[in-house]
């Protein structure tokens, strides 16, 4: 079992978006997938309620009332869904359960300044762990200024950006059904789906 955290400590960065496609990424390649939601508004589970049964399966629960000691052992992946405003102790023992941590971040000045602590103490957390921590930024072309602005400030915390994911409706239409972009028909997603690879070798590494 290998497990990954997506974490942010700001509301709407994007974090059930990588969350819930990456489940299906898992899915539709076969392994057995568990799509933990750590969030009381459990947008992720909401997610795979939508979802057909005749699609590639995932499972999940809720675990955002208690602290998690352990990960379930059965699946060959499990993504966590933090909640906003993850820190602390309840931080610390997330960081010490799972093999990666994925950080979405929208490009922007006040998100970039709701996530600066966050940074700093994911990356003293995670001293001596190269490699475990990366960074996607949400709904930006890598050749905007503000993926410029992205990267000059992420020079600080010596995080990878892993990549770029763009501005589409895509992302809304597919959760809206329950679905992600690697789900079919998967040729309508071509261009997504591209902007996923970085992200999914990092994940094999």
């Amino acid at each position: 079992m290998r497990s990954v955290l997506i974490a942010n400590p700001k509301g709407g960065a994007g974090k059930t978006t990588l969350a819930t496609n990456l489940t299906g990424h898992f899915a539709n390649a076969g392994e057995k997938v568990t799509l933990c939601d750590l969030d009381r508004q459990q947008s992720s589970l909401r997610w795979m309620a939508f979802r057909d049964p005749a699609m590639p399966p995932v499972n999940g629960y809720f675990a955002g009332n208690q602290m998690l000691i352990s990960l379930p052992k059965e699946p060959d992946w499990v993504v966590l869904d933090a909640p906003a405003g993850l820190q602390g102790y309840k931080l610390t023992d997330y960081l010490r359960l799972v093999d990666k941590v994925i950080i979405p971040v929208v490009p922007s000045v006040f998100d970039m300044a709701a996530t600066e602590d966050f940074l700093a103490s994911i990356r003293q957390e995670m001293r001596g762990r190269r490699g475990v921590v990366g960074i996607v930024a949400m709904r930006v072309d890598p050749r905007t200024r503000a993926a410029a602005m992205l990267e000059e400030f992420l020079k600080h915390f010596d995080l990878p950006i892993l990549s770029y994911i763009r501005n589409t409706q895509n992302y809304v239409n597919v959760a809206a059904s329950g679905l992600s972009v690697f789900d079919s028909p998967r040729s309508r997603y071509r261009r997504d789906i591209e902007q996923w690879d970085p992200v999914l070798q990092w994940l094999k590494d």
